[in-house]
């Protein structure tokens, strides 16, 4: 298989809400994986999404402006756009950085723990 992506994703299993049509619907979705630039979802196969939507990470409490790339069955890449118009309650997402820098980390922190665990439990 060609690597097509310009970076590395970070495999996450993240909760997310899609918001389009102006807020007026919306759908869950899991983000699959993540880089700083872009994350590939899964959601329904049933739901016609538009080109551009609004990405709600609930634990995170960050909003993302995302632009469809591809879509293949119930999965599609997203790129985050530049433009970042308020959100609602003031909340913005850092489309630069954010998810996956923040998910690399606390990847990197489970690794750290799994490690201490493991040296406790061979005592």
């Amino acid at each position: 298989m060609i690597e097509r992506r310009a970076y590395a994703r970070h495999k996450t299993f993240i909760k997310g809400r899609i918001y389009y049509n102006n807020r007026l619907a919306s759908m869950d979705c899991i983000i699959r994986d993540a880089t700083e630039h872009g994350a590939r979802l899964e959601c329904s196969e049933n739901v016609t999404l538009p080109e551009a939507f609004e990405l709600y990470v609930p634990n995170k409490d960050e909003y993302f402006h995302a632009q469809v790339k591809w879509r293949r069955g119930s999965n599609m890449g997203v790129a985050w756009r530049l433009e970042n118009p308020d959100a609602p309650h003031g909340k913005t997402g850092r489309t630069d950085l954010a998810l996956a820098e923040r998910v690399a980390k606390l990847e990197d922190d489970v690794a750290a723990l799994q490690q201490r665990l493991d040296a406790c439990q061979d005592i």
